[in-house]
């Protein structure tokens, strides 16, 4: 099992979406780093952080896991959608998504700023002004902030 962080606007899909929803497709992803990250290493059943970006503030709100192994994202073809690609090609797609499944939401989310307080988390690549939307995390980062996330928040 691999662990990851995904990154999502709460306005635009957030952790109560997913809950709601239970599993949903992760499309929209036009990085080629991200793309090449679900497309060639992410696999059904790793662990995924959920992060609201764009929020007040921004932080992890909980847990989803990998639900499907990457198949071509269906809005790179549709003209109407904000990820339209007219570049794309159906016989070749360039963008892919995998679907993810619900699994938990945290008591609290924890925001970037009190992640940015812990020297366990120093080499997280989301505190290294990452702009990825999807990116690794290594399992003692993914456990640390599981912890954090049962705690009350640090002042």
């Amino acid at each position: 099992m691999r662990y990851w962080l995904i990154k999502s606007e709460p306005d635009a899909y957030s952790i109560d979406d997913l809950e709601r929803d239970g599993t949903e497709h992760w499309d929209g992803v036009r990085n080629y780093q991200a793309r090449n990250i679900m497309r060639d290493e992410m696999t059904v059943g790793d662990r995924v952080l959920f992060h609201h970006s764009n929020a007040k503030p921004p932080g992890v709100a909980g847990i989803a896991e990998v639900a499907s192994g990457p198949y071509p994202d269906h809005t790179q073809f549709d003209p109407e959608s904000n990820y339209f690609d007219e570049t794309s090609d159906p016989a070749d797609p360039r963008w892919i998504m995998v679907d993810v499944r619900f699994v938990e939401k945290f008591p609290r989310v924890v925001g970037l700023p009190e992640l940015k307080k812990h020297a366990a988390l120093a080499d997280m690549v989301l505190l290294n002004r990452s702009r990825l939307s999807v990116q690794p995390v290594s399992k003692k980062e993914f456990d640390y902030i599981v912890r954090l996330a049962t705690r009350p928040a640090q002042k």
